[in-house]
């Protein structure tokens, strides 16, 4: 037999003795590591709690953005008619409990009718007349920063989540590409098939680690955007408020 012939054979015995790559994720499983399967298992959860933040934060905005909605138009009305206590009892009703507004403007309307009560009775510990504009903005600050924060919540996980999910992966990546030069040293079989096939299954993490990131970050900017949004309506909506007061004062 030839030359030739005899590397052709010796060629294809060589092929057929190496690890045929397959790209199922079921048999990359399988033949993943303890540590991979540790670190595609920590994946999984931070994109389970990411989707459970993403889904609670729509709806919060939503019912947010709503109740907000129907408080605003229902204060305009009752403002010019005095009616502040049914405005902070409107405020503290269950289906407004939901909104950024009725917290806020809720609370402003509330220490307004306070002042002015504290105003015309003389307590005991009666120190004289006080900024009524001026307590009605210390408890705008208070009410909205409280409001803030607390449409802020869970942002931060999302943050972490889409700024560490793509090095947890690469770790296994890294692990995973060890584990496969340390086999192919063990049993002395340098073929292409049986490094790429190890080196895929390990880069399967980090294709796993930028599937959980690349949404969180959308996510996160997203919501980051809708509390700015809603940051600015606060704001116009207190302002508008606190004119009232002054003009109403006067």
């Amino acid at each position: 037999m030839s030359l030739p012939v005899l590397d052709a054979v010796q060629m294809l015995v060589l092929q057929a003795n190496e690890p045929v790559m397959s790209f199922d994720l079921v048999n990359m499983w399988r033949s993943m590591g303890p540590f991979a399967k540790f670190i595609a298992i920590v994946l999984a959860i931070m994109s389970i709690w990411s989707l459970a933040v993403a889904v609670e934060r729509l709806v919060t905005y939503s019912r947010a953005s709503a109740a907000s909605r129907k408080f605003a138009l229902e204060l305009q009305q009752m403002l010019p008619a005095g009616k502040f206590k049914e405005a902070v009892e409107l405020a503290r009703s269950k289906p407004m409990k939901a909104g950024y507004l009725p917290k806020v403007l809720g609370l402003a309307v509330n220490e307004y009718e306070q002042d002015i009560a504290a105003l015309k009775s003389a307590g005991p510990r009666d120190l004289g007349d006080f900024d009524i504009i001026a307590a009605v903005n210390r408890a705008i600050d208070r009410s909205s920063l409280r409001t803030v924060t607390d449409l802020r919540r869970g942002l931060g996980s999302l943050a972490t989540i889409g700024s560490t999910a793509p090095f947890v992966g690469l770790l296994g990546t890294v692990a995973g590409i060890i584990t496969a030069f340390q086999a192919m040293a063990a049993t002395g079989s340098g073929g292409l098939g049986s490094v790429s096939a190890g080196i895929a299954e390990a880069l399967v993490t980090t294709a796993f680690g930028l599937l959980v990131a690349i949404p969180a970050v959308m996510f996160f900017n997203y919501f980051t955007n809708r509390v700015e949004e809603i940051q600015v309506d606060v704001n116009d909506s207190t302002t508008e408020l606190v004119d009232f007061f002054i003009k109403e004062g006067r």
